[in-house]
Protein backbone atom coordinates (compact mmCIF):
# COMPACT_ATOMS: atom_id res chain seq x y z
CA UNK A 1 0.00 0.00 0.00
CA UNK A 2 2.78 2.42 0.70
CA UNK A 3 4.26 1.42 -2.60
CA UNK A 4 0.84 1.75 -4.54
CA UNK A 5 1.43 4.43 -7.85
CA UNK A 6 -1.64 6.54 -7.11
CA UNK A 7 -3.52 9.51 -9.22
CA UNK A 8 -7.15 10.76 -9.05
CA UNK A 9 -9.39 8.20 -9.36
CA UNK A 10 -12.36 10.66 -9.44
CA UNK A 11 -11.02 11.66 -12.68
CA UNK A 12 -9.89 7.56 -14.08
CA UNK A 13 -6.15 8.34 -13.13
CA UNK A 14 -4.81 6.18 -10.80
CA UNK A 15 -3.26 3.83 -12.41
CA UNK A 16 -3.80 1.23 -8.88
CA UNK A 17 -7.12 1.68 -9.46
CA UNK A 18 -7.97 0.92 -12.89
CA UNK A 19 -5.28 -1.78 -12.97
CA UNK A 20 -7.65 -3.49 -10.43
CA UNK A 21 -10.82 -2.97 -12.31
CA UNK A 22 -9.19 -4.39 -15.15
CA UNK A 23 -8.32 -7.74 -13.16
CA UNK A 24 -11.50 -8.05 -11.83
CA UNK A 25 -13.46 -7.40 -14.67
CA UNK A 26 -11.31 -9.86 -16.41
CA UNK A 27 -11.80 -12.16 -13.40
CA UNK A 28 -15.40 -12.55 -13.63
CA UNK A 29 -15.71 -12.19 -17.30
CA UNK A 30 -17.04 -8.86 -17.40
CA UNK A 31 -17.08 -6.07 -19.74
CA UNK A 32 -16.06 -3.35 -17.37
CA UNK A 33 -15.76 -3.23 -13.26
CA UNK A 34 -16.05 -0.34 -11.00
CA UNK A 35 -14.13 0.03 -7.11
CA UNK A 36 -15.92 1.02 -4.32
CA UNK A 37 -15.49 1.41 -0.54
CA UNK A 38 -17.99 -1.15 0.64
CA UNK A 39 -20.05 -4.64 -0.80
CA UNK A 40 -22.89 -2.33 0.75
CA UNK A 41 -22.54 0.36 -1.59
CA UNK A 42 -22.08 -2.00 -4.40
CA UNK A 43 -25.15 -3.82 -4.12
CA UNK A 44 -27.08 -0.33 -3.49
CA UNK A 45 -25.71 0.91 -6.96
CA UNK A 46 -26.23 -2.06 -8.45
CA UNK A 47 -29.94 -1.88 -7.32
CA UNK A 48 -30.22 1.96 -8.31
CA UNK A 49 -28.88 0.70 -11.30
CA UNK A 50 -31.21 -1.83 -12.76
CA UNK A 51 -34.45 -0.54 -10.86
CA UNK A 52 -34.55 2.95 -12.57
CA UNK A 53 -38.01 3.84 -11.47
CA UNK A 54 -39.66 3.86 -7.75
CA UNK A 55 -41.55 1.60 -7.08
CA UNK A 56 -39.87 -1.41 -8.93
CA UNK A 57 -39.91 -4.20 -6.97
CA UNK A 58 -36.55 -6.90 -6.49
CA UNK A 59 -36.62 -10.61 -5.24
CA UNK A 60 -34.39 -12.17 -3.01
CA UNK A 61 -34.12 -14.67 -0.35
CA UNK A 62 -35.41 -13.40 3.21
CA UNK A 63 -32.28 -13.94 5.14
CA UNK A 64 -30.34 -12.39 2.08
CA UNK A 65 -27.62 -9.68 3.46
CA UNK A 66 -28.60 -7.16 1.07
CA UNK A 67 -32.52 -7.77 2.96
CA UNK A 68 -31.33 -8.15 6.20
CA UNK A 69 -27.92 -6.25 6.90
CA UNK A 70 -27.56 -2.97 4.85
CA UNK A 71 -29.96 -1.09 6.38
CA UNK A 72 -32.99 -1.23 3.98
CA UNK A 73 -30.92 0.81 1.25
CA UNK A 74 -32.79 -0.41 -1.33
CA UNK A 75 -35.83 1.15 0.62
CA UNK A 76 -34.23 4.10 1.99
CA UNK A 77 -32.34 5.07 -0.91
CA UNK A 78 -33.49 4.10 -4.18
CA UNK A 79 -37.14 3.63 -3.47
CA UNK A 80 -37.40 -0.05 -4.54
CA UNK A 81 -39.76 -2.46 -2.87
CA UNK A 82 -37.67 -5.92 -1.62
CA UNK A 83 -40.05 -9.04 -2.07
CA UNK A 84 -38.73 -11.53 0.20
CA UNK A 85 -38.93 -15.08 -0.47
CA UNK A 86 -38.18 -17.92 2.10
CA UNK A 87 -34.49 -19.29 1.80
CA UNK A 88 -33.93 -22.75 1.14
CA UNK A 89 -31.47 -24.94 3.75
CA UNK A 90 -28.82 -24.26 1.02
CA UNK A 91 -28.78 -20.76 0.08
CA UNK A 92 -31.19 -21.31 -2.73
CA UNK A 93 -34.84 -20.13 -2.89
CA UNK A 94 -37.86 -22.30 -4.48
CA UNK A 95 -37.95 -21.18 -7.94
CA UNK A 96 -41.59 -22.18 -8.73
CA UNK A 97 -42.39 -20.23 -6.26
CA UNK A 98 -40.19 -17.31 -7.45
CA UNK A 99 -41.69 -17.57 -10.32
CA UNK A 100 -45.50 -17.76 -9.27
CA UNK A 101 -44.78 -14.03 -7.19
CA UNK A 102 -43.59 -12.27 -10.37
CA UNK A 103 -46.42 -14.23 -12.45
CA UNK A 104 -47.93 -12.41 -10.02
CA UNK A 105 -46.73 -8.79 -10.37
CA UNK A 106 -45.61 -8.75 -13.86
CA UNK A 107 -48.03 -6.27 -15.85
CA UNK A 108 -50.11 -6.00 -12.35
CA UNK A 109 -51.93 -2.31 -12.26
CA UNK A 110 -51.63 -2.93 -8.78
CA UNK A 111 -48.04 -4.48 -7.93
CA UNK A 112 -44.91 -3.07 -7.46
CA UNK A 113 -42.89 -3.40 -11.33
CA UNK A 114 -40.76 -6.82 -11.04
CA UNK A 115 -37.25 -5.95 -12.34
CA UNK A 116 -34.31 -7.26 -10.17
CA UNK A 117 -33.59 -10.52 -8.88
CA UNK A 118 -31.00 -10.72 -6.68
CA UNK A 119 -28.76 -13.94 -5.61
CA UNK A 120 -25.95 -14.07 -2.62
CA UNK A 121 -23.14 -16.49 -3.47
CA UNK A 122 -21.92 -17.95 -0.85
CA UNK A 123 -24.70 -17.00 0.91
CA UNK A 124 -23.59 -16.01 4.39
CA UNK A 125 -26.72 -17.25 6.75
CA UNK A 126 -26.87 -20.23 5.53
CA UNK A 127 -23.56 -20.65 6.34
CA UNK A 128 -21.19 -20.18 3.36
CA UNK A 129 -23.11 -22.38 1.11
CA UNK A 130 -22.71 -22.45 -2.35
CA UNK A 131 -25.15 -21.64 -5.26
CA UNK A 132 -25.18 -24.49 -8.01
CA UNK A 133 -24.51 -23.73 -11.18
CA UNK A 134 -27.45 -25.32 -12.25
CA UNK A 135 -29.68 -23.29 -10.11
CA UNK A 136 -27.83 -20.24 -11.46
CA UNK A 137 -28.27 -21.22 -14.86
CA UNK A 138 -32.32 -21.63 -14.24
CA UNK A 139 -32.67 -18.14 -12.63
CA UNK A 140 -30.95 -16.82 -15.31
CA UNK A 141 -33.78 -18.35 -17.58
CA UNK A 142 -36.77 -17.35 -15.60
CA UNK A 143 -35.42 -14.23 -15.35
CA UNK A 144 -35.33 -13.50 -19.31
CA UNK A 145 -38.82 -14.82 -19.80
CA UNK A 146 -40.09 -12.03 -17.92
CA UNK A 147 -37.78 -9.30 -18.36
CA UNK A 148 -35.65 -9.20 -14.98
CA UNK A 149 -32.32 -8.53 -14.37
CA UNK A 150 -30.48 -10.53 -11.91
CA UNK A 151 -27.35 -9.34 -9.51
CA UNK A 152 -24.90 -11.56 -7.50
CA UNK A 153 -24.24 -10.50 -4.22
CA UNK A 154 -20.89 -11.65 -4.82
CA UNK A 155 -19.00 -10.58 -1.61
CA UNK A 156 -17.89 -14.30 -1.24
CA UNK A 157 -17.92 -15.39 -5.03
CA UNK A 158 -14.01 -16.35 -4.78
CA UNK A 159 -14.75 -18.55 -2.15
CA UNK A 160 -17.59 -19.86 -4.57
CA UNK A 161 -15.38 -20.67 -7.62
CA UNK A 162 -12.79 -21.96 -5.46
CA UNK A 163 -15.05 -24.48 -3.91
CA UNK A 164 -17.10 -25.51 -7.03
CA UNK A 165 -13.60 -25.58 -8.51
CA UNK A 166 -14.58 -23.63 -11.49
CA UNK A 167 -13.27 -20.01 -12.91
CA UNK A 168 -15.89 -17.31 -11.39
CA UNK A 169 -16.89 -16.41 -14.88
CA UNK A 170 -18.36 -19.14 -14.98
CA UNK A 171 -20.51 -18.40 -11.92
CA UNK A 172 -21.37 -15.05 -12.75
CA UNK A 173 -22.08 -15.79 -16.51
CA UNK A 174 -25.55 -15.87 -15.70
CA UNK A 175 -25.43 -12.86 -13.98
CA UNK A 176 -26.30 -8.96 -15.36
CA UNK A 177 -23.79 -7.75 -12.29
CA UNK A 178 -21.93 -9.29 -9.31
CA UNK A 179 -20.46 -7.24 -6.37
CA UNK A 180 -16.91 -8.73 -4.74
CA UNK A 181 -15.75 -7.81 -1.37
CA UNK A 182 -12.07 -7.12 -0.77
CA UNK A 183 -12.37 -7.06 2.72
CA UNK A 184 -13.84 -8.65 5.74
CA UNK A 185 -10.64 -9.95 7.71
CA UNK A 186 -9.39 -9.17 10.91
CA UNK A 187 -6.46 -9.04 11.92
CA UNK A 188 -5.69 -9.25 15.66
CA UNK A 189 -4.05 -11.63 18.38
CA UNK A 190 -6.77 -13.71 19.39
CA UNK A 191 -7.94 -16.47 17.74
CA UNK A 192 -10.05 -14.36 15.71
CA UNK A 193 -12.29 -17.00 13.61
CA UNK A 194 -14.22 -14.46 11.58
CA UNK A 195 -15.04 -12.40 10.07
CA UNK A 196 -13.55 -13.51 6.78
CA UNK A 197 -12.45 -12.43 3.29
CA UNK A 198 -9.65 -11.60 0.56
CA UNK A 199 -7.12 -9.90 3.28
CA UNK A 200 -7.66 -6.25 2.00
CA UNK A 201 -8.51 -3.87 4.56
CA UNK A 202 -11.63 -1.88 2.73
CA UNK A 203 -13.17 -2.42 -0.85
CA UNK A 204 -14.88 -4.06 -3.48
CA UNK A 205 -15.96 -4.14 -6.98
CA UNK A 206 -19.21 -3.71 -9.16
CA UNK A 207 -18.62 -5.75 -12.26
CA UNK A 208 -21.05 -6.03 -15.37
CA UNK A 209 -21.31 -4.80 -19.08
CA UNK A 210 -19.59 -1.08 -19.50
CA UNK A 211 -23.05 0.97 -19.96
CA UNK A 212 -24.03 -0.25 -16.37
CA UNK A 213 -20.85 0.39 -15.15
CA UNK A 214 -20.98 4.01 -16.72
CA UNK A 215 -23.88 4.93 -14.72
CA UNK A 216 -22.97 3.23 -11.51
CA UNK A 217 -19.90 5.68 -12.05
CA UNK A 218 -22.66 8.22 -11.89
CA UNK A 219 -24.57 6.30 -8.99
CA UNK A 220 -21.36 6.19 -6.72
CA UNK A 221 -20.93 9.95 -7.07
CA UNK A 222 -23.99 10.64 -5.98
CA UNK A 223 -23.67 8.13 -3.32
CA UNK A 224 -20.12 9.69 -1.81
CA UNK A 225 -18.02 6.95 -3.18
CA UNK A 226 -15.56 9.24 -5.01
CA UNK A 227 -12.35 8.52 -3.77
CA UNK A 228 -9.18 10.52 -4.81
CA UNK A 229 -5.75 8.32 -4.27
CA UNK A 230 -7.55 5.36 -3.23
CA UNK A 231 -4.77 3.37 -4.86
CA UNK A 232 -3.27 2.53 -1.34
CA UNK A 233 -6.68 0.83 -0.89
CA UNK A 234 -6.63 -0.77 -4.65
CA UNK A 235 -2.93 -2.10 -4.08
CA UNK A 236 -4.15 -4.49 -1.16
CA UNK A 237 -7.39 -5.51 -2.66
CA UNK A 238 -4.98 -6.47 -6.16
CA UNK A 239 -2.95 -8.32 -3.78
CA UNK A 240 -5.88 -10.43 -2.29
CA UNK A 241 -6.90 -10.95 -5.73
CA UNK A 242 -4.00 -12.15 -6.86
CA UNK A 243 -3.66 -14.65 -4.16
CA UNK A 244 -7.70 -15.58 -3.85
CA UNK A 245 -7.45 -19.27 -5.14
CA UNK A 246 -4.51 -20.36 -2.65
CA UNK A 247 -5.40 -18.57 0.54
CA UNK A 248 -9.48 -19.42 0.08
CA UNK A 249 -8.23 -23.06 -0.25
CA UNK A 250 -6.64 -23.13 3.20
CA UNK A 251 -9.21 -21.47 5.18
CA UNK A 252 -11.73 -23.90 3.54
CA UNK A 253 -9.50 -26.44 4.49
CA UNK A 254 -9.25 -25.14 8.33
CA UNK A 255 -12.61 -24.47 8.42
CA UNK A 256 -13.21 -28.56 7.78
CA UNK A 257 -10.94 -29.51 9.63
CA UNK A 258 -12.42 -27.86 12.55
CA UNK A 259 -16.12 -29.11 11.69
CA UNK A 260 -14.50 -32.78 11.40
CA UNK A 261 -13.41 -31.91 15.13
CA UNK A 262 -16.20 -30.79 16.64
CA UNK A 263 -18.51 -33.99 15.15
CA UNK A 264 -16.13 -36.34 16.33
CA UNK A 265 -16.19 -34.72 19.83
CA UNK A 266 -19.98 -35.78 19.71
CA UNK A 267 -20.63 -33.33 22.55
CA UNK A 268 -24.25 -33.64 24.12
CA UNK A 269 -23.92 -29.63 24.08
CA UNK A 270 -23.09 -28.54 20.11
CA UNK A 271 -22.47 -30.40 16.83
CA UNK A 272 -22.40 -29.59 13.14
CA UNK A 273 -23.80 -30.38 9.88
CA UNK A 274 -20.62 -31.80 7.89
CA UNK A 275 -22.60 -31.45 4.73
CA UNK A 276 -23.44 -27.85 5.30
CA UNK A 277 -19.49 -27.38 5.78
CA UNK A 278 -18.53 -26.04 2.06
CA UNK A 279 -16.16 -22.93 2.09
CA UNK A 280 -14.66 -20.89 5.34
CA UNK A 281 -17.86 -20.94 7.05
CA UNK A 282 -18.77 -23.03 10.26
CA UNK A 283 -21.96 -22.91 11.73
CA UNK A 284 -21.93 -25.14 14.97
CA UNK A 285 -25.76 -25.81 16.70
CA UNK A 286 -25.54 -25.09 20.42
CA UNK A 287 -28.22 -27.45 22.48
CA UNK A 288 -30.13 -26.55 25.38
CA UNK A 289 -31.04 -23.83 27.14
CA UNK A 290 -27.75 -23.51 28.62
CA UNK A 291 -25.18 -22.04 27.78
CA UNK A 292 -26.89 -20.02 25.07
CA UNK A 293 -24.73 -19.36 22.01
CA UNK A 294 -23.76 -15.53 23.55
CA UNK A 295 -22.84 -17.24 26.56
CA UNK A 296 -20.65 -19.87 24.87
CA UNK A 297 -18.97 -17.66 22.98
CA UNK A 298 -18.04 -15.54 26.26
CA UNK A 299 -16.50 -18.96 27.11
CA UNK A 300 -14.64 -19.41 24.46
CA UNK A 301 -13.49 -16.11 24.35
CA UNK A 302 -12.35 -15.98 27.97
CA UNK A 303 -9.36 -17.78 29.38
CA UNK A 304 -8.77 -18.93 33.05
CA UNK A 305 -5.62 -20.50 35.47
CA UNK A 306 -7.80 -23.77 35.23
CA UNK A 307 -7.62 -23.76 31.61
CA UNK A 308 -4.00 -22.92 31.79
CA UNK A 309 -3.24 -25.80 34.34
CA UNK A 310 -5.25 -28.78 32.28
CA UNK A 311 -4.12 -27.61 28.56
CA UNK A 312 -0.86 -26.07 29.33
CA UNK A 313 -2.47 -22.92 26.87
CA UNK A 314 -4.73 -20.03 27.45
CA UNK A 315 -6.27 -19.67 24.29
CA UNK A 316 -9.02 -17.11 23.58
CA UNK A 317 -11.38 -18.01 20.14
CA UNK A 318 -13.56 -15.02 19.00
CA UNK A 319 -16.37 -16.64 17.45
CA UNK A 320 -20.08 -14.97 16.90
CA UNK A 321 -23.57 -15.84 17.98
CA UNK A 322 -25.59 -15.96 15.04
CA UNK A 323 -29.40 -16.89 16.06
CA UNK A 324 -30.84 -18.47 19.23
CA UNK A 325 -28.99 -21.52 18.96
CA UNK A 326 -26.08 -21.10 16.39
CA UNK A 327 -22.26 -19.30 16.54
CA UNK A 328 -20.83 -18.75 13.42
CA UNK A 329 -17.04 -19.33 12.83
CA UNK A 330 -15.28 -17.96 9.81
CA UNK A 331 -11.84 -18.45 8.39
CA UNK A 332 -9.07 -16.11 6.91
CA UNK A 333 -5.98 -15.70 5.89
CA UNK A 334 -4.53 -14.89 9.57
CA UNK A 335 -5.92 -18.47 11.11
CA UNK A 336 -3.44 -21.27 10.41
CA UNK A 337 -3.77 -24.79 10.65
CA UNK A 338 -2.07 -24.46 14.12
CA UNK A 339 -4.77 -21.88 15.23
CA UNK A 340 -7.40 -23.95 14.16
CA UNK A 341 -6.39 -26.92 16.49
CA UNK A 342 -6.33 -24.76 19.29
CA UNK A 343 -9.92 -23.04 18.47
CA UNK A 344 -11.00 -26.84 18.31
CA UNK A 345 -9.37 -27.60 21.56
CA UNK A 346 -10.61 -24.59 23.69
CA UNK A 347 -14.29 -25.28 22.29
CA UNK A 348 -13.48 -29.67 23.40
CA UNK A 349 -12.33 -27.78 26.96
CA UNK A 350 -15.32 -25.05 26.96
CA UNK A 351 -18.05 -28.13 26.30
CA UNK A 352 -16.63 -30.34 29.01
CA UNK A 353 -16.85 -27.60 31.53
CA UNK A 354 -20.05 -26.60 30.75
CA UNK A 355 -21.11 -30.17 30.47
CA UNK A 356 -19.70 -31.12 34.20
CA UNK A 357 -20.98 -27.92 35.66
CA UNK A 358 -24.61 -29.22 33.84
CA UNK A 359 -24.76 -32.54 35.71
CA UNK A 360 -23.74 -30.67 39.11
CA UNK A 361 -26.83 -28.44 38.59
CA UNK A 362 -24.54 -25.36 38.39
CA UNK A 363 -24.46 -22.65 35.35
CA UNK A 364 -21.45 -20.74 36.02
CA UNK A 365 -20.06 -17.35 34.52
CA UNK A 366 -17.44 -17.09 32.34
CA UNK A 367 -14.02 -16.91 34.21
CA UNK A 368 -13.09 -13.39 35.11
CA UNK A 369 -16.68 -12.20 35.54
CA UNK A 370 -17.93 -13.85 39.27
CA UNK A 371 -18.63 -16.63 40.39
CA UNK A 372 -21.75 -18.71 40.00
Amino acid sequence: MARAAVGDDDYGEDPAVNELQRRASGTMGTEAALFVPTATMANLIAVMCHCRQRGAQLFLGQNAHLHLYEHGGAAQVAGVHSQALPDLPDGTFDLDQLELTIREAHGSRYHPRPELICLENTHSSAGGRVLPLTYLRQVRELADRYGLQVHMDGARLMNAAVAQGVEPAQITQHCDSVSLCFSKVCLCGEESLGPAGLGAPAGAVLAGRREFIAEAWRVRKLLGGGMRQAGVLAAAALLGLQHAEATLHRDHDNARRFAEGIHVLDSPLCSVNLAAVETNIVMVNVRGAWPSPAELCDHLRATSEEEVAETGEAVSVLLLPWSAHTVRAVWHRDISVRDTELARSKLEFVARKCQEKLVLGLRPTPPGTGEA
